[in-house]
């Protein structure tokens, strides 16, 4: 455990924080990959944590911006700096989003090489569970894999070709054990269970709200969609979902986006 932890920015309130990681240097396989699982992941509500690297880290959190979510990023470095300094803006742009920047180094700390090592302890302990996208059998993403095993994280890897350098640490790790994700709409299914039409009913106190849970149990998750379909005027449709939101019945995704 560190001793210290400094936080620039505020950690969220999530309930279920992705850490995606993998190689620096991804094929286009792997960028689609990062950025679809991060947008279908921010799209539910999750959290994606990472150490803001090149590659794989970077368009993870590139991808949960863009879909309207932000990020927890650890550095191995002190916070009045951000390494890469390519990855100024993507930073800026995740605290304006509400996410964090998080280091256990004093501010003035280089980001030594043994740094990034260690900065992945935290990047795997703030996560609930971890997938690695893309990355080659002598990675420091395997290190990062093997923090999360020790903290009895569930690991989640990305198969690819066995002519792929760079998918053959994902394929090692399935070898081993990992959880492979061979459909994202699955994993995605797996990880966020769709309550039925009959549950959502149970969570409604008024008709108003029958309306919405079936609306959101049925894949429809646009504020403005959810208001047409559900015929209510304006201030009932907002009394409405205040109301189920208070109560935890419904989530705030982001970008006007709600979820069961």
């Amino acid at each position: 455990m560190p001793r210290k932890l400094f936080i620039r920015g505020e950690l969220p309130d999530y309930q279920l924080g992705i850490a995606i990681v993998g190689t620096r240097k991804p094929t286009a396989y792997g960028r689609q990959i990062t950025t679809e699982l991060a947008t279908r992941l921010t799209e539910k509500g999750a959290m994606i944590i990472s150490g803001l690297a090149h590659g794989i880290d970077g368009i993870a959190h590139e991808a949960a911006v863009k879909a309207g979510g932000t990020g927890v990023a650890v550095l191995a470095n002190g916070l009045d700096t951000v390494y890469p300094s390519s990855h100024r803006s993507l930073a800026d742009r995740l605290l304006a989003s509400g996410g964090a920047l998080v280091s256990e180094y004093e501010p003035g700390t280089p980001p030594l090489q043994f740094r990034f090592l260690e900065r992945n302890r935290l990047v795997t302990g703030l996560a609930d569970k971890v997938i690695v996208t893309e990355a080659g059998l002598r990675s420091g993403t395997m290190n990062t894999v093997g923090h999360a095993l020790e903290q009895g994280k569930d690991v989640y890897a990305v198969p690819g070709p066995i002519t792929s350098a760079m998918s053959a640490g994902c394929n090692a790790l399935i070898a081993q054990g990992a959880t492979p994700i061979v459909s994202i709409d699955q994993f995605i299914q797996d990880l966020f269970p769709k309550p039925s039409k009959k549950q959502a009913r149970l969570l409604a106190h008024t008709e108003e709200e029958q309306l919405i849970l079936e609306l959101l149990a049925g894949g429809i998750v646009e504020g403005e969609e959810l208001q047409q379909k559900s015929t209510l005027d304006g201030a009932l449709f907002a009394q409405t979902m205040t109301m189920l939101e208070i109560r935890g019945a419904i989530r705030a995704l982001g970008a006007n986006r709600w979820g069961l």
